[in-house]
């Protein structure tokens, strides 16, 4: 047989590196025209997202109630005289007052007068009471003697009686006329501020007319409205979170649970006790939180869970990066953080192994398609522990 030249060998050649590139070209060209094919058929994705997913965490337990802020106890400092001038008024409103410490002046020399009367009425009745002594004492040693009848003898040593009881009524007037002297001077009952005046120099004042209001010890509580139901819940000794309308917090105690509810509204006043001094005053209104003790919460961002309808919801991730609307029903709040709750009627039970959406669920509904911004695990955010997060609110 005729060996091929060399010129025919490298045409053959020529050609089979021409069919072998042509069939790669097409294959290759087939399968671009698959991934371009698969691509096309894919939902095209409507937002880029951020997911995060429920974590536990130890949250403490509150109970939200409202009232009005109160004196302790109220005095109310009267005059204890009638028709007489007031001299003189010591103290203002907010004035900070001990036991003792006079507070207004009435004019006295009516009093003084009538207490100088009285002693000389005293000095009067002890003389008289003197020589009744006296002649009581002769009759009793003449009565043996005979030179005085039995008769006699009664009548002084009734005298010396009556001598005596005029001397104790005398020493009473004085006494009497000696507490109106000092009944002149208005005197604090006990140490606390002055939260009233209606004093006024000049005036005539009537007997148990009002001058002054005291707050006793400078002492405020809290009375709180508590709903009857709620009510078991709530301890004395518990400490209260109290937030003030100047939106500053106060450290406040259960003092005391009102034994009845009102049959009205269902409440019942708790009294809780505020320090002293502190930033709130009589007469503000507040909002508090009863520390009830600690619980275990399933946590998400605020930010994954979206309100629709009055109803709240989250949406999780799911197969071809699809979105699922869940209902949720929602519980405490710290921080940034809120409680997930189990039993929302028509809901999926939230577990910690779920993807939800974070940043981007406002905008979301059941079924759209999303690209993840953060794919490589969704880790959850490290949540503040109890005792420094905010009031929580349940």
């Amino acid at each position: 047989m005729k060996k091929p030249s060399l010129k025919q060998a490298a045409i053959v050649a020529v050609i089979v590196v021409i069919g072998s590139g042509a069939f790669w070209a097409t294959t290759s060209n087939h399968a671009k025209s698959g991934d371009k094919d698969k691509e096309q058929a894919k939902p095209k994705a409507s937002l880029t997202v951020t997911t995060t997913k429920a974590q536990n965490a130890d949250w403490p337990l509150s109970l939200s109630a409202n009232g009005s802020i109160a004196a302790w106890q109220e005095a109310v400092v009267g005059s204890e005289l009638g028709g007489l001038l007031l001299a003189e008024v010591k103290v203002n409103v907010g004035d900070v007052v001990k036991r003792g410490q006079v507070l207004a002046r009435f004019t006295n020399e009516s009093v003084a007068a009538q207490v100088a009367q009285q002693k000389a009425a005293v000095e009067e009745t002890r003389a008289a009471l003197s020589e009744a002594d006296a002649n009581a004492e002769r009759a009793r040693t003449l009565v043996n003697s005979g030179a005085l009848s039995g008769q006699q003898t009664t009548q002084y040593e009734v005298a010396q009686r009556s001598a005596k009881a005029r001397l104790l009524s005398a020493q009473a007037s004085l006494e009497m006329q000696e507490i109106r002297l000092r009944q002149t001077l208005v005197i604090a009952p006990d140490d606390g501020v002055i939260s009233s005046r209606t004093a006024t120099v000049g005036a005539v004042a009537a007997q148990g007319q009002e001058l002054f209001k005291l707050i006793r010890q400078n002492r405020l509580e809290w009375r709180a409205e508590v709903n009857a139901t709620d009510l078991l819940q709530i301890k004395v000794g518990q400490a209260v979170k109290l937030r003030v309308t100047n939106g500053v917090l106060v450290d406040g105690k259960v003092r005391m649970i009102a034994p009845t509810v009102d049959p009205v509204t269902r409440n019942a006043l708790v009294y809780v006790d505020l320090p002293v001094p502190g930033s709130a005053h009589a007469g503000m209104f507040g909002t508090g939180q009863f520390q009830l003790g600690h619980a275990e919460a399933l946590t998400l961002p605020q930010s994954a869970v979206v309100m629709r309808d009055g109803f709240s919801y989250v949406y999780q991730l799911g197969k071809d990066d699809k979105v699922i609307q869940t209902k949720v029903a929602l519980g405490r709040r710290v921080g940034e953080r809120i409680e997930v709750l189990d039993g929302a009627d028509g809901a999926i039970n939230i577990t910690p192994s779920m993807t939800l959406i974070e940043r981007g669920a406002g905008f979301l509904a059941d079924g759209d398609t999303v690209r993840v911004a953060n794919p490589e695990g969704a880790k959850p955010a490290a949540t503040r522990p109890a005792s420094a997060a905010p009031l929580a609110m349940k």
